[in-house]
């Protein structure tokens, strides 16, 4: 993977923020400027810099987390499908699908993201990953659109690192949960403070309201997702389920 020429600063915080509005410095071919953590349409747009903020320094561990517990529920199903045709939703510059491919096979992988520098970050940085990677709106899906993923048959959806805070909103994750078939897999992970009573981004009880009725879970764990620019642990919950049925939630 190619990198650029960037130096990283950190600032000097008192308190911890809330992780869409955590900011660096960076110094690069363009001059320094100040860039928020969440902006990652520049970020994406600077090779290696979302690796080396992330994990080299941040260490986010959330794409082995819910690569390796999938991995794990494989192994345990009786009736576990014989090849994984999986979407990756909010992908990102392919980091997720990355890992998932070095822990279990998959016969096809299809990645979706709302920007277009996700898109060409993935096909620069990790050209070998998807089969095909789509810019879409999955909160504003047309019926082109939807059929042109239900035309992949996928029965595994995987979202890491991309609920909350606005990324994507409730019902983007309802609509790719109902393009995965009946007894997919869906592996996700969510801050644990979205799973609250007191959430206001409306996860909290579209997803109590899933459990109840479409989404099995059958392996969920709290974690550190990754360190805060003041070093404080960010804590998220990596959850493995079985779809039921489609979701019906309005």
């Amino acid at each position: 993977m190619k990198t650029a020429e960037y130096e990283i600063t950190f600032p000097k915080l008192r308190k911890m923020l809330e992780q869409n509005e955590e900011w660096i410095i960076l110094d690069g071919e363009n001059g320094r400027t100040k860039l928020k953590l969440h902006d990652y349409g520049r970020i994406y747009s600077v090779p290696g810099l979302y690796e080396e903020i992330f994990y080299n320094r941040l260490k986010c561990d959330s794409p082995n987390v819910v690569g390796t517990m999938l991995a794990e529920e494989l192994e345990k199903m009786k009736d576990a499908p014989a090849e994984l045709r999986v979407l990756d939703f909010g992908a990102g510059n392919g980091m997720v699908g990355e890992c998932l491919k070095e822990k279990v096979e998959c016969s096809s992988m299809v990645g979706i993201d709302i920007i277009p520098e996700a898109m060409h970050a993935a096909w620069r940085d990790r050209p070998d990953v998807y089969d095909v990677y789509y810019v879409m709106d999955l909160n504003n899906l047309n019926k082109k659109e939807e059929e042109t993923l239900k035309d992949w048959d996928f029965n595994t959806l995987v979202t890491v690192a991309a609920l909350g805070f606005e990324d994507i909103p409730t019902f983007a994750f309802v609509n790719a949960f109902n393009i995965i078939e009946k007894g997919g897999l869906v592996a996700f992970n969510i801050k644990t403070k979205f799973l609250m009573d007191e959430d206001k981004t409306g996860f909290h009880e579209i997803l109590d309201r899933m459990f109840d009725s479409c989404l099995k879970v059958v392996n969920s764990k709290k974690y550190c997702h990754r360190y805060s620019l003041t070093g404080d642990k960010i804590y998220y919950q990596a959850i493995v389920g079985r779809k039921l049925k489609d979701a019906h939630i309005s």
